[in-house]
């Protein structure tokens, strides 16, 4: 009879190193899961989730909510309209004529941000806490935040805006948010 030779090759001890390997992380799994405990979560309400998406954060107390997600809708919105512009001037199928429309359009966004941006900061230099301003090019809606505007702060606004902007009288809006 044969005696048996204990003839140790590559494949057994590859497998010996993995079952150790597979032992270590079954113990270190073990380890960490009764020293935490289960984490909870936060609970998502709706249904619909957008990953990525930016969030607010703010105090609830804070009054200045509606004019940050303001500015942060009027930003969106001018980035989808310059991206808009963007995609038409580099388009293939599109003409001359409508690149240099485009073209124009993107300009005048540019210049519409830039005054929006100044006439803000003058206002909030004449005393208001704060203030948000939408210029389509005809008309101009601002809001300012305030406990009552009376008519020489409307005017003070109104003389602000027309420094800046050519825009008709009946085609400003000065709308208070408290």
């Amino acid at each position: 009879m044969k005696k048996p030779t204990l003839i140790i090759g590559k494949k057994q001890i590859i497998l010996a190193g993995m079952t150790l390997l597979l032992g270590a992380a079954v113990y270190a799994n073990y380890a960490v899961s009764t020293s935490e405990g289960i984490k909870t979560t936060k609970v998502v309400d709706s249904k619909t989730v957008n990953y990525g998406e930016a969030e607010l954060v703010s105090s609830p107390s804070s009054g200045n909510d509606y004019f940050a997600q303001a500015r942060i809708d009027r930003m969106k919105s001018r980035g989808e309209a310059v991206e808009t512009l963007k995609s038409i001037m580099n388009g293939g199928d599109a003409t001359n004529e409508e690149k240099s429309v485009a073209s124009e359009q993107a300009a005048n966004v540019s210049s519409l941000i830039e005054t929006e941006t100044k006439v803000e900061d003058l206002i909030k230099a004449q005393g208001f806490e704060e203030c948000v301003v939408y210029l389509d090019g005809t008309n101009a809606n601002i809001v300012v935040k305030s406990e009552g505007l009376d008519t020489n702060e409307a005017a003070q606004i109104k003389d602000i805006l027309l420094s800046e902007v050519n825009v008709a009288n009946e085609n400003i809006r000065i709308v208070e948010q408290s």
